[in-house]
């Protein structure tokens, strides 16, 4: 995935550009535009969960048609129901700096750190999509131990996505004792 960071700044118009020039205004559009990008690669974040909860929720409908009484069915609502989480982190989380006034501030370079927290979970979710693909193929051949392995690897990706995010949220707040990327 291209960094959306250069593409923001591709996309400037003049206003934006004029307000580069203006003394004591040009941090506040830089960081503007890091927090934009920030936003834009969630929202793809989101929509890639998104479509992972579909992919899930499929794969859930297969084992309930092909075989109901698997526990795997129950893991796998499980795993929606994290996904669905996940979704609502993700979609809702502070983006660490929001105008002129705001109760927290943070610098390009936090900002920039942020956007590196972002792209990292975005390489989550990637494994989580092969594991997914794995998963098909599990059910297809109707292989019970692998659809809990597969399964048993969704969770396991999904559990360090959270992790991931949950030290994003640190980051934004102060509050980590270390980065974590």
């Amino acid at each position: 995935m291209a960094d959306i960071r250069q593409k923001v700044e591709e996309d400037r118009g003049i206003l934006k550009k004029i307000q580069l020039i203006i003394p004591g205004y040009r941090g506040y559009r830089i960081r503007e535009d890091l927090r934009d990008s920030d936003k834009m690669l969630r929202m793809e974040l989101v929509k890639r969960l998104k479509a992972q909860r579909e992919k899930v929720d499929d794969a859930r409908s297969e084992l309930i048609r092909t075989m109901p009484l698997s526990k795997n069915v129950e893991l796998a609502g499980s795993i929606d129901m994290k996904l669905k989480k996940l979704i609502g982190m993700v979609d809702f989380s502070e983006t660490g700096y929001s105008g002129f006034v705001s109760d927290i501030r943070m610098d390009a370079s936090e900002l920039n750190h942020l956007y590196d927290f972002d792209l990292i979970i975005l390489q989550n979710i990637i494994k989580v999509d092969q594991s997914l693909e794995s998963l098909a193929s599990s059910i297809s051949s109707e292989d019970e131990k692998m659809i809990k392995a597969d399964l048993r690897q969704i969770e396991k990706e999904l559990g360090e996505f959270n992790e991931k995010y949950t030290s994003r949220r640190s980051a934004i707040q102060g509050t980590s004792q270390g980065t974590g990327v």
